[in-house]
């Protein structure tokens, strides 16, 4: 079944990373097999291959680069200035790719349904895979001029903060509402007609540009409070105002998000028992709430700086979040739900947002 994952940092583990997702999955690890300046080296899950036999033909493809000053503990760059250096590179990546044929950019409802169309007939093996563009914490902004310029080259989505303290909005781990440069961000952004995604906002911030941000709004990858209590995840009365803006909220597949207690370094996807099974348990919280399986999608937020000591323990290759079908089947979906969960929510929802663009 077509799968359609809503955040994939696919240019972070390119540019950052160095990892080349042209390669089988075998061939990264192995490549990286001994090295230790990152937590997940020889561990990721993630590649072009593996995309391909997970049947994911669309994605939400981030470009990410932090801003962190003197104080900021965080790993990010010294200046604005820089951290847009990073996203052009990493733009210049996503175009390579698209020169290569791994990818092809999606900007608007005609491109969005003529990749639909291949993938859900009998793709060619090298299909191209789809991606929209977005834009995960936004230090990288450097002026109203800059934002314009993204929007120009596919930019179509954005969460204003990331981790930390944000210039536009602080993010996970911080409090506060958004800032003046944050609230006449959204203001451009309704202007150029870019999806607002509230994952990594404050509670704060949340709640105010739920007030002043009239455009279309989602959530590509966040699990539920109730469910595993942290700021990072969303509150039930989060989940309700999302369903009222008819939202549609990605699954994160972070194994700590998923689970209850998660010590960083200590636990493990083993001993804790956190399996894809987990996440259908955050499914059903948000069909419960919602009433139907309209408003809920999967943003895996595989290989986002983790590996597999961070991920379900029977997803060990990307390639097996296929098997999330047959397990939504085990728990009582049919065949409508289950489509829209992996697919159809999010095209739906595409779909009548760029009606009028």
């Amino acid at each position: 079944m077509l799968i359609f994952d809503a955040h994939l940092d696919l240019s972070m583990n390119a540019v950052e990373w160095n990892r080349d997702l042209t390669q089988t999955l075998d061939e990264v690890r192995s490549r990286e097999a001994g090295m230790t300046d990152k937590p997940d080296r020889g561990s990721g899950v993630l590649t072009f291959d593996e995309m391909r036999k997970a049947e994911v033909g669309l994605c939400v493809a981030t470009q990410i680069g932090r801003y962190v000053g003197k104080e900021n503990p965080l790993p990010g760059w010294n200046s604005p200035e820089i951290a847009w250096s990073i996203t052009q590179a990493q733009l210049t990546w996503y175009r390579e790719m698209e020169r290569l044929g791994e990818l092809v950019q999606i900007v608007d409802r005609a491109s969005l349904n003529q990749q639909l169309e291949l993938w859900q007939g009998s793709p060619p093996a090298d299909a191209p895979i789809g991606y929209i563009l977005s834009l995960e914490g936004a230090d990288s902004i450097l002026t109203p001029h800059h934002l314009e310029t993204a929007y120009g080259y596919g930019l179509r989505a954005l969460g204003p903060a990331h981790y930390g303290a944000g210039r536009y909005s602080p993010g996970t781990g911080a409090e506060g509402g958004l800032s003046s440069l944050g609230r006449d961000l959204l203001k451009q952004m309704m202007e150029l007609g870019i999806i607002l995604d509230v994952t990594h906002l404050t509670d704060e911030a949340f709640w105010e540009a739920l007030e002043l941000f009239d455009g279309p709004v989602w959530a590509s990858h966040n699990n539920c409070r109730a469910l595993v209590p942290h700021q990072r995840q969303f509150s039930d009365e989060q989940i309700k105002a999302l369903l009222e803006r008819d939202a549609v909220i990605g699954m994160a597949f972070d194994a700590w998000m998923m689970h209850e207690g998660w010590v960083r370094g200590v636990t493990t996807p083993q001993t804790s028992g956190v399996n894809l099974e987990r996440i259908v348990l955050h499914i059903d919280h948000i069909c419960q709430l919602a009433g139907n399986a309209d408003h809920v999608g999967i943003g895996t937020d595989l290989d986002g700086g983790y590996g597999t000591e961070q991920a379900p323990y029977d997803l060990d290759r990307y390639s097996k979040l296929q098997s999330l079908v047959g397990i939504l089947e085990t728990r009582g979906y049919g065949e409508e739900a289950i489509r829209g969960i992996m697919h159809g929510n999010w095209i739906r929802r595409l779909n009548q947002i760029w009606s009028d663009h």
